[in-house]
């Protein structure tokens, strides 16, 4: 009759490999995305700061000229 088919190991290696490539892939995507959230929010905090600071200048300089 007809023989059983033998296993070929090189495709589950093969398979494993893939999907290690993928999991390191997706953690540098995941670690830069988050690197870049972090830096958009000490930037944006310094520069919300420097420009709350400027307002109440001008508008504390305005008030007093007058």
């Amino acid at each position: 009759m007809n023989e059983p088919r033998k296993k070929n190991p090189t495709f589950g290696v093969a398979v494993l490999i893939v999907v290690v490539v993928l999991f390191v892939i997706g953690t540098v995507l995941f670690n830069a995305l988050k690197s870049k959230r972090e830096y958009d929010e000490t930037v944006g905090a310094g520069a919300a700061r420097a420009t709350a600071t400027a307002s109440t200048a001008a508008s504390q300089g305005g008030s007093s000229a007058q």
